[in-house]
């Protein structure tokens, strides 16, 4: 079964970066569509990002457009998320999750624990 594990959180001040990663085991992530989430406090999760297989194809919220770039290396089992000029309302807890094709219909059938984005001076 598909296993995915988030990493690369932590603390950075407004306008720092950060690259999250989500590293796939027990199955191969380029046969999947792989979307980033977050969710903050009293909010519900978002969809940031979705990375389609095949083609790459990507979606970004308006929220984050121009800001996070989410990119996939299947040699490393592996999709990154790289977030530029980071805001306090970018914090939460974020999560990847595989599906089969990146859509506001889809059904996510794997997800990982979670990494905690925190921005903040």
């Amino acid at each position: 079964q598909l296993q995915l594990a988030e990493s690369g959180g932590g603390l950075v001040q407004p306008g720092g970066s950060l690259r999250l990663s989500c590293r796939a085991s027990g199955g191969s992530l380029e046969y999947y569509a792989i979307g980033w989430f977050r969710q903050a406090p009293e909010k519900e999760r978002e969809e940031v990002s979705c990375i389609n297989r095949h083609d790459d194809s990507t979606y970004y919220a308006d929220s984050v457009k121009g800001r996070f770039t989410v990119s996939r290396d299947n040699a490393e089992n592996t999709v990154y998320l790289q977030m530029n000029t980071l805001t306090p309302e970018d914090t939460a807890v974020y999560y990847c999750a595989a599906t089969v094709v990146c859509s506001r219909w889809a059904e996510y059938a794997y997800w990982g624990q979670g990494t905690r984005v925190t921005v903040s001076s």
